[in-house]
């Protein structure tokens, strides 16, 4: 199992949540970004540098993504190719991706881009509040001791 950070959009404080369970549980940590992110000095993490450019680093999560991986990501059009691929994903904004709903969220994030394009402005996500947090940390808390359980 590896837990994979689309990192240019996921605010520091999720990042270090992530880093501190995956110290705890052992787990390794990609984080991939389009421009330099210092992570902690640890073997279990890895940061890789993608061309500048959009969905570069996206592209490069596919690519590498396995079933059973976490990806962490703000993104819908990856969060949706990777629970295809049967992986775990999780919003910054502690909202599980499955199966079950991730069309729903790409339907309506397309929407959304379709208004924007025909001049409607439409706001942009809320700030990360303390209850994302907590609702984050509780389903990463919950996938790793899963998947450690069931090995």
């Amino acid at each position: 199992m590896i837990i994979w950070i689309d990192a240019d959009a996921v605010p520091r404080a999720i990042k270090e949540m992530v880093f501190k369970a995956a110290q705890r549980t052992n787990t390794p940590v990609h984080l991939v970004a389009n421009s330099y992110i210092t992570i902690p000095d640890n073997p279990l993490f890895r940061f890789t540098l993608v061309d500048s450019g959009p969905d570069e680093a996206d592209r490069r999560i596919e690519e590498n993504v396995a079933e059973g991986h976490i990806v962490i990501t703000a993104d819908i059009p990856l969060a949706a190719k990777a629970v295809a691929k049967g992986c775990y994903v999780i919003n910054p904004a502690g909202k599980e991706y499955t199966k079950e709903n991730v069309g729903e969220h790409l339907a309506t994030r397309d929407l959304m881009t379709n208004l924007r394009s025909a001049g409607m402005e439409t706001g942009g996500p809320p700030a990360l509040s303390r209850k994302n947090i907590e609702a984050f940390a509780n389903i990463l808390d919950r996938l790793l001791t899963r998947l450690i359980n069931n090995g």
